[in-house]
């Protein structure tokens, strides 16, 4: 499990997200899922945009650049919807609905993403 923190605003996007970073787990992302809990989400890298059909429920979706920027922000994306696809993102978190505006995430902040069980 990751923990990932918006180092720009001081806030904790989540801490329970899991990591997609091979062929298998990117292909099948959150299919199955039938929600996401506060603090819980899916990192999926590489990523240049993502998709939601034949999903159970909207997401927030944050796409990154190389150096963790936030470059893109798609706030309660419906099922079967596809973002727009952009060779500058590498990577997007997957959130609960809301969670953008929780955390307080803006385009241009930089995150933070480290193990769950990192101290300090």
């Amino acid at each position: 499990m990751l923990k990932v923190t918006n180092i720009t605003r001081g806030t904790t996007v989540g801490e329970k997200i899991e990591l997609a970073d091979t062929s298998m787990t990117r292909m099948f992302g959150l299919l199955g899922h039938k929600g996401l809990d506060a603090g819980e989400g899916l990192w999926i890298k590489p990523s240049s945009g993502v998709h939601t059909f034949f999903m159970r429920f909207s997401i927030d979706v944050i796409g990154l650049d190389r150096e963790l920027k936030v470059i893109k922000l798609w706030r309660c994306l419906p099922p079967f919807r596809v973002t727009s696809v952009s060779m500058k993102l590498k990577s997007v978190i997957e959130l609960p609905c809301g969670a953008i505006k929780a955390a307080d995430v803006r385009i241009g902040d930089s995150l933070e993403i480290v193990s769950a069980d990192s101290r300090g």
